[in-house]
C-alpha cells in the first residue's frame, strides 16, 4: 500500500502542471524509469536495512512520477512506501520530520540535494542523473584552463556527479593538480588533509588552499554555484554548462553580491529587535545554532524571537513589523534570500555573528554553513 504525505499548505502545488523527466535530460537517450531512479540500488539500500516503512521524498518536479517508483520499490522490496512531498522546507532538505510522522525507518530523496548531515534516519539519494558530454566538457577545461601544472578543484552539480568519474580519466595524466570532489554527507569531521564543504570531500595541497586554485564547476546556475562563487570570491572560477554545451567565466557579479552582503550585515549591526528564522529541522546541530544565535543576540544587548513559520514568504514575515531584521538558520543553499523581496533585511547565522560580535571582522566572503560557526566545529574549508 502506498500512502501519499503533504506536508503543508500547498495549494500552488496542487495547482502545479507538473510534467515528467524527458528521456533525453536523462543518462542516455533510451534511459528507463528503473535507470533515471536507481530502482535496483534503492532496493538494495532498503533490503540492507531491513525496512518495512520507507519514506520517498519528491520534489514538486518529480511528483508525477512518485506513484509508479513507489510501486516498483514495493514490488522488489516487500517493503511499504510513503510518498512526502512539498516539504516545510526547501526540497534539496531531507525531511526527516515527515518521515517519521508515518514512523518510516529509512528515507530516500529524489531530486537536487543540499546533502546537509542528518542524523535521526538511514538515508540515499537519488539525484537523477542528467546527461553530460565528457569530450565537450574536457576540451572546455582545457581550454579555458591552458596551463597544465595549475592547481583547479572540479565541483558539479549533484545531477552530474556521475560524469565526474570519465572526467577524471580524461583529464587526470594532463592536470595533475586537478582535484576532482566526491560527494559526501558526513556527519563528523573528516580525516587529516581532507576538506569537507557543501556536502562535498575533496584533498587539496593545503599550503594553497584555497586562494591558490581555480575552479571548474560543471552544472548551470543556481543555489551552488552561487554558494561556491560567495565562499571562495578571490578564486577564478569557469564553468561548463551540460544543457548548452558552453563554458565561461564566472564572478562578473560577485563583487557587487559581496558589497550588498555587507550592507545586510551593517544593517543587523544597527538592529534592535531580530528575528530568529528556523528555516531547517532536518540539518545536525541545528538547535545548537539557534541556542548560539539567542545567546550571541542576547550578549550584543538586543532582543530577539524565535519564528517558526515553514516556507518563507514576504507575506510572512511582513506579520512582524516590530523585527528589525531577520537571521535564517538554513541549510547552504537555501541560506542567502534575496532581501529585496522582503520587508526587513535577512540575514545568515554568520552574517549575524559579525554584526553582534566586534572582535570578528568580515573577512570578504560568505559562511553559508551555519554548523562552522557552532564550538568545535571550526571551518571546513
Amino acid at each position: 500500500m502506498t500512502s501519499a504525505l503533504f506536508s503543508s499548505d500547498g495549494a500552488e502545488v496542487i495547482r502545479r502542471e507538473l510534467s515528467p523527466p524527458e528521456s533525453g535530460e536523462a543518462v542516455g537517450a533510451d534511459a528507463t524509469l528503473d535507470d533515471i531512479f536507481e530502482i535496483q540500488k534503492t532496493v538494495s539500500f532498503i533490503k540492507e536495512k531491513a525496512a518495512r516503512k520507507v519514506a520517498l521524498q519528491f520534489p514538486d518536479d518529480l511528483l508525477v512520477c512518485a506513484v509508479t517508483i513507489a510501486r516498483k520499490l514495493e514490488e522488489a522490496s516487500g517493503a511499504q512506501t510513503y510518498i512526502l512531498g512539498d516539504t516545510s522546507y526547501g526540497s534539496c532538505c531531507v525531511d526527516e520530520v515527515a518521515a517519521e510522522h508515518v514512523g518510516a525507518e529509512v528515507l530516500v530523496h529524489y531530486g537536487p540535494a543540499c546533502l546537509s548531515p542528518c542524523r535521526r534516519l538511514p538515508i540515499t539519494y537519488v539525484f537523477g542523473h542528467k546527461a553530460v558530454n565528457v569530450d565537450l566538457c574536457a576540451e572546455a577545461f582545457q581550454k579555458r584552463i591552458p596551463q597544465r601544472d595549475s592547481p583547479v578543484m572540479v565541483f558539479s552539480d549533484v545531477v552530474y556527479d556521475h560524469a565526474l568519474g570519465e572526467l577524471e580519466t580524461c583529464l587526470a595524466a594532463s592536470y595533475p593538480r586537478a582535484v576532482f570532489c566526491k560527494l559526501s554527507w558526513l556527519e563528523q569531521a573528516p580525516p587529516a588533509g581532507e576538506v569537507y564543504k557543501f556536502g562535498r570531500t575533496f584533498s587539496p595541497d593545503l599550503s594553497l588552499w584555497p586562494d591558490g586554485y581555480s575552479f571548474f564547476y560543471v552544472g548551470g546556475e543556481g543555489a551552488t554555484l552561487s554558494n561556491l562563487l560567495l565562499t571562495w570570491p578571490r578564486c577564478a572560477f569557469f564553468s561548463f554548462n551540460p544543457v548548452t554545451n558552453e563554458a565561461r567565466r564566472e564572478g562578473v557579479h560577485v563583487n557587487r553580491a559581496l558589497m550588498k552582503r555587507y550592507y545586510l550585515i551593517e544593517k543587523a549591526r544597527d538592529a534592535r529587535v531580530v528575528g530568529i528564522l528556523v528555516g531547517t529541522l532536518g540539518v545536525s546541530d541545528y538547535l545548537s545554532a539557534l541556542s548560539h544565535l539567542k545567546n550571541v543576540i542576547h550578549r550584543a544587548g538586543k532582543k530577539s524571537y524565535l519564528l517558526s513559520m515553514g516556507k518563507l514568504n514576504p507575506a510572512k514575515l511582513a506579520n512582524f513589523p516590530e523585527v528589525d531584521v531577520f537571521v535564517l538558520v538554513a541549510c547552504p543553499e537555501n541560506s542567502l534570500l534575496d532581501s529585496s523581496d522582503f520587508y526587513r533585511p535577512v540575514v545568515t547565522p554568520d552574517e549575524m555573528e559579525l554584526a553582534c560580535n566586534p572582535a570578528r571582522e568580515w573577512g570578504g566572503c560568505c559562511i553559508t554553513d551555519f554548523r562552522e560557526l557552532l564550538p568545535g566545529m571550526g571551518e571546513a574549508g
